[in-house]
């Protein structure tokens, strides 16, 4: 049985977006094409509906790239317990109004037992202290917490 991962989108947006002039976010769009063609083979992937609508947005065009590429990926539901323990991350790390589909991808990734979490998401996601809190509350509701990390660090599994 392979390990499962949750892809949270902004994995998918370096993968689909034109090549940065930035070079911190070249390397990282570089990372996550050469993740997804590597690494990627060897989980069961999996998304949710909050992926989807994210990916949707923005141009027609890119949006459509992205929500091709993650078409065959399972979804995971959002049910009240998702929500709930959304609410409890949401709160606990003080993640602002405007992000808070970042706590439902925590909440998804660990409701649902996924082993890893995979986002360059590094200020509400894959961060040190967010990491912790999510520990914390899962550890207090005995829910195992997902890995959670940038495809570079998933890169060699």
């Amino acid at each position: 049985m392979k390990p499962t991962v949750y892809i949270e989108t902004s994995v998918v947006s370096y993968l689909t977006a034109r090549p940065s002039r930035d070079l911190i976010v070249a390397a990282h769009q570089q990372l996550t094409r050469d993740w997804w063609d590597r690494a990627l083979p060897n989980f069961d992937a999996f998304i949710s509906a909050i992926v989807m609508e994210e990916a949707s947005k923005g141009d027609a065009q890119a949006a459509q790239q992205r929500l091709e590429k993650v078409s065959s990926f399972q979804l995971l539901d959002v049910l009240p317990e998702v929500q709930e323990l959304a609410d409890l991350y949401f709160s606990a790390a003080e993640i602002p109004e405007k992000a808070r589909a970042d706590s439902y991808h925590l909440s998804l990734a660990s409701w649902h037992g996924m082993d890893f979490l995979v986002s360059w998401n590094c200020k509400h996601i894959a961060n040190g202290k967010v990491k912790r809190i999510v520990d914390e509350i899962n550890a207090e509701h005995g829910i195992r917490s997902p890995i959670i990390c940038t495809p570079e660090e998933l890169l060699e599994v």
